[in-house]
């Protein structure tokens, strides 16, 4: 079946496209042009939008969780509430994201999200990639809320249980680049296709740049749980802002990061470097109240979740966080977009399929407003329903 989709304005996101039509087929994009360049295909489902923008559906690297469901649970319907309601913030992509907990219960944790990550099923809203393990292999110094006795350092024998334990589908690893041991595990992580991200660090810049130099290719939220910036020493943070060879994400809820620094990380890292995450947890778009965080009981009030005091993920949504960066620092829905499909399938090395609008590319699309408020979401090629 052949379904057409005609937009006010197609953000691929590379370039923008007025009265643009997109044709699916198979749950693939077929092709990418102006309406005026083409007739509509004969027999395929028209579908038409002439006040919305349609753009790639985003991509979230760093989610725990939503809609009362955390990733670490062992609960089919659960995931299937929290995969939809991500769909409905325009995620149509992530990688399911791990917190520091008992070896034993990381390593099942990891079993069990591998049979989802390789499960076919009919997508009913955003389908993972892979997983985004945080911690264990992070800095009691600067671990925040993962349990310091669950803390280890990374070991190459560590890090093969983990790996075989996910089946291959583990993508992403923070890990602190000061620790015993850290470097060799990332260069063994990057043979395997594993992204090593830099963060819940105390690190000094020459440690950090070790790391980049021994494959770390991304940093996790930018400017939480690390060390401060300082003139003299400018540890992880003065690598993490220069090096152009790391890309690096953020949480732009305006609690974990503050607009005037969010303004100081978009010019440092660029429009093609920089990296939009939310960092939900299971109480993401439910009342405030008591809510699992892998292992342990988050409290969370209004925006802010909080354990013993200290900040503990957020209920950010994706498409949320696109609109803070457009009010905090002032840039336009296209330029803001790549942050959330561009740039994090380039880190992912997708590019070809995911985060981008172009023939060959998976169907996973989203229509917004002007104002960037989602109106629709597409994956493979099926509107998502409620």
């Amino acid at each position: 079946m052949r379904t057409c989709i005609t937009a006010g304005r197609i953000f691929t996101p590379l370039e923008s496209i007025e009265s643009g039509m997109i044709v699916i087929e198979e749950g693939q994009i077929a092709s990418v042009t102006a309406r005026a360049e083409r007739d509509l295909p004969s027999g395929a489902e028209h579908l038409d939008f002439p006040d919305l923008v349609l753009a790639p559906g985003y991509i979230d690297v760093h989610v725990h969780g939503g809609a009362g469901h955390d990733v670490m649970q062992d609960d089919p319907s659960g995931r299937i509430a929290f995969e939809r309601a991500l769909a409905r913030h325009g995620v149509t992509s992530y990688l399911a994201t791990t917190v520091t907990a008992p070896m034993e219960r990381i390593l099942g944790a990891l079993d069990r999200l591998a049979g989802v990550v390789t499960a076919e099923r009919e997508p009913v809203g955003a389908r993972p990639l892979g997983i985004h393990l945080e911690g264990p292999f992070i800095s009691p110094r600067k671990c925040g809320v993962h349990p310091v006795d669950h803390l280890v350092d990374p070991t190459l024998e560590r890090f093969e249980k983990m790996w075989e334990a996910s089946g291959g589908t583990l993508k992403m690893m923070t890990i602190a680049p000061e620790l015993p041991g850290a470097e060799p595990v990332i260069a063994e992580a990057l043979k395997r296709g594993v992204h090593s991200s830099l963060g819940h660090s105390d690190a000094t810049f020459a440690s950090t740049r070790n790391a980049i130099e021994a494959g770390a290719t991304h940093a996790t939220h930018t400017f939480n749980a690390m060390r401060a910036l300082d003139h003299r020493e400018p540890g992880i943070l003065g690598a993490v802002l220069t090096d152009d060879r790391l890309m690096a994400d953020i949480i732009v809820d305006g609690i974990h990061v503050s607009p005037a620094m969010v303004k100081l990380f978009l010019k440092a890292k660029g429009p093609e470097l920089a990296v939009l995450i939310t960092d939900a947890i299971s109480a993401t778009g439910m009342p405030d109240g008591t809510y699992q965080l892998g292992g342990f009981k988050v409290q969370v009030h209004g925006d802010r979740c909080e354990l013993e005091g200290k900040l503990a993920g957020s209920v950010l949504t994706m498409d949320r966080a696109v609109r803070n960066v457009m009010s905090f620092a002032e840039w336009n829905l296209q330029r803001t977009i790549a942050l959330a499909t561009r740039n994090p399938s380039c880190l992912l090395g997708l590019t070809s399929t995911k985060g981008i609008l172009a023939k060959g590319a998976d169907a996973d699309l989203i229509l917004l407003t002007p104002a960037g408020e989602v109106a629709h979401t597409f994956v493979a090629g099926r509107m998502v329903k409620d």
